[in-house]
């Protein structure tokens, strides 16, 4: 799943930058996950956690690979084939993960294939350029939702997660061609930044729908497990969240 990194100009994570307090992790944050998994509502929020990211990944190198065919040329074929190669990794990672803690990663992914496919098909990109935006904005709306939440996770869990959020190289590509495809015909931007905005809501959007139907999700993020968010959190949440995407926009030279 594509995040942003700060060589290629764009932001910090807003999940790191809020939690970077200097204080020690505290309650299920401070343990490792033989301790935080006695909880059986724990472990079941965690397994929900890691089949939404399992599919997720999956979707994406799905993704990628399609968008390889809409490529201009042979070296950017090849370097969303690299980059797809890596959300692969990502997903095997995770699913091996599943297995290690006793759950069937195909079980996991299963109550997220619909929600995820249909936010997909809403959004399918109408060329190239649509396809780079989406990967780097609205993938990166989803990442940085999951590092928010993986700041309340167990540690084991909270590597895991934080590890198969790196970014795979496709932030600095799509800023690079999606500044040039404007410099060579600025009236593209209008119709991509309409685009980005459309994806940021569709993302929201899905979102809270995947946890509003996960009750397991739900508790956690809302206090019930895992130290979650009260509803004030959640709304600091949903605002970092928007600043980072406004600054994404921005890198991208478009209009937020």
């Amino acid at each position: 799943m594509t995040t942003p990194d700060n060589a290629s100009g764009t932001p910090e994570n807003p999940a790191e930058a809020a939690a970077d307090t200097g204080s020690a992790p505290t309650g299920v944050a401070a343990q490792d996950w033989a301790q935080a998994a006695t909880d059986p509502q724990y472990r079941a929020a965690v397994v929900d956690l890691l089949g939404a990211l399992a599919y997720g990944e999956l979707s994406a190198f799905e993704r990628l690979a399609e968008d390889a065919k809409l490529a201009p040329t042979l070296l950017d074929k090849s370097e969303l084939a690299k980059m797809a190669s890596a959300e692969f990794h990502h997903f095997e990672q995770i699913r091996d993960r599943l297995t290690e803690i006793g759950a069937d990663a195909t079980q996991a992914m299963e109550p997220f294939v619909a929600a995820l496919d249909g936010f997909h098909k809403q959004t399918a990109p109408s060329d190239w350029l649509e396809g780079l935006v989406k990967a780097y904005v609205g993938d990166s709306i989803a990442s940085d939702f999951y590092r928010e939440v993986a700041a309340r996770l167990d540690a084991d869990t909270r590597r895991l997660v934080l590890a198969v959020l790196d970014d795979t190289g496709h932030a600095s590509f799509a800023i690079e061609k999606v500044r040039a495809a404007i410099d060579a015909e600025p009236r593209v931007g209008g119709r991509l930044a309409l685009w980005a905005r459309r994806l940021m809501g569709e993302a929201l959007s899905q979102s809270q729908r995947v946890v509003a139907d996960r009750d397991a999700l739900s508790t956690m993020l809302v206090g019930g497990v895992a130290d979650g968010f009260d509803l004030a959190e959640v709304g600091r949440m949903f605002s970092r969240i928007t600043e980072a995407h406004t600054k994404r926009m921005a890198a991208l030279g478009l209009a937020a």
